[in-house]
């Protein structure tokens, strides 16, 4: 009976979040070679966004049926996680002043909103979602949101550089943008990681 119970609270989740696992993973390999060849922070960071959503989404997969504490320590994990791209992000865009080149600005654009029918396919997914399984539904729901926001400020970038401002500055701008969201993002799920400790 519990396992019947368990999976209807957290089944819808679980298969939502392979899904979205299996996209998030399928176009971090289009977007990172895109931002290799091109020289682009912002598509670097949500290339690496990309692929630090399928990591959250996978442990979700494995997590959903545990008990609420140690659901809450991965949910801790996750707001580690989803503080590395941007991490990778500060870097990249101190290396981007160094020599500050502006990326192709069609190929940026394209690629951008080819993350954002992406993400938007995976937010609808999870939004359906996302008040199963406590801070891990949470975890993904807001992930695949500031990544579908981040795309849009990405196509804004390319389309700056190719029509007013051929430099560097609006891909790093969006670059560093999509790290501060990240880091509100991962402040929320620990949150509600701790909430969900105590209520354990």
């Amino acid at each position: 009976m519990a396992g019947g119970v368990h999976d209807a609270l957290w089944g819808p989740l679980r298969r939502a979040a392979l899904v979205v696992a299996l996209l998030n993973l399928g176009y971090f390999g289009v977007e990172f070679a895109v931002a290799l060849a091109i020289g682009s922070v912002s598509l670097f960071a949500d290339s690496v966004d990309f692929l630090e959503d399928t990591a959250i989404n996978l442990l979700i997969v494995l997590a959903l049926g545990w008990s609420a504490p140690a659901r809450a320590r991965v949910g801790m994990a996750l707001a580690a996680i989803i503080l590395v791209p941007g991490l990778a992000t500060l870097w990249t865009a101190w290396q981007k002043v160094m020599a500050p080149v502006a990326p192709e600005p069609l190929a940026l654009s394209l690629t951008g909103l080819g993350a954002l029918a992406v993400n938007l396919a995976c937010a609808l997914l999870l939004a359906r979602v996302r008040h199963h399984g406590g801070s891990l539904g949470k975890a993904a729901f807001l992930s695949a949101r500031n990544d579908a926001l981040a795309n849009v400020a990405i196509v804004a970038a390319g389309l700056v550089t190719a029509f007013l401002w051929q430099t560097a500055w609006p891909d790093l701008i969006v670059g560093l943008a999509i790290a501060a969201i990240n880091a509100d993002a991962a402040h929320e799920v620990w949150e509600a990681a701790r909430e969900e400790r105590r209520a354990g």
